[in-house]
C-alpha cells in the first residue's frame, strides 16, 4: 500500500486507522496528513488518524493542501517536518501525488536535484513533469 520514493520517504493514497499500525511495522515514525479533513465522505478524519498514530508512539501533522495548489508555508512546513522526523516518514492524501509532489518541492527548497527527484517519484507511479519549473526553480535557490 506504501509507495517508496526514498529509503526513509513513504506515500500513500488515503490510510484508515488499520495502516497506521502498518507504518509502525515499516519504522515510520512521521505520518503527514496532506489531506484537507472533509474532502470526501469515505476518508478517516485526521483527528482519527492521529490518535490511532499516538497509540503506537508515531508523531503526526497536518499539512492540507486543496486543489488550490501548493503555497512556500506549506513546503517548508514539509520539508521541516521531515528533515525533524527522526526517522522515516509517510505522507498521505487522496492518491499520494499531493504528498510526492509536496515532498519534491521540499526537497528540491533544500537543494535536492531535480533529476534524482523526478526518477524516484516516476519509480513509485508519480509523475513530477507539471511541476519541473517550479522544482528547477527551488532548486536554484537553494
Amino acid at each position: 500500500m506504501f509507495k517508496i520514493l526514498t529509503e526513509n520517504m513513504f506515500v500513500s493514497p488515503q490510510i484508515d486507522v488499520a495502516a497506521v499500525a502498518d507504518a509502525a511495522r515499516h519504522g515510520v515514525t512521521l505520518i503527514i496528513n496532506n489531506r484537507p479533513d472533509g474532502e470526501s465522505a469515505d476518508q478517516a478524519p485526521g483527528a482519527d488518524i492521529a490518535a490511532a498514530a499516538r497509540a503506537v508512539g508515531i508523531a503526526y501533522v497536518a499539512i492540507p493542501v486543496t486543489q488550490a495548489g501548493f503555497s512556500m508555508p506549506q513546503v517548508e512546513e514539509m520539508a521541516a517536518a521531515i528533515n525533524g522526523a527522526g526517522g522515516s516518514v509517510l505522507a498521505y492524501c487522496r492518491s499520494g501525488t499531493r504528498s510526492t509532489n509536496l515532498w519534491a518541492l521540499a526537497q528540491a527548497s533544500g537543494g535536492a536535484s531535480a533529476d534524482s527527484l523526478t526518477h524516484a517519484a516516476a519509480n513509485a507511479g508519480y509523475d513530477l513533469s507539471p511541476l519541473r519549473a517550479m522544482i528547477d526553480m527551488l532548486g536554484q535557490r537553494a
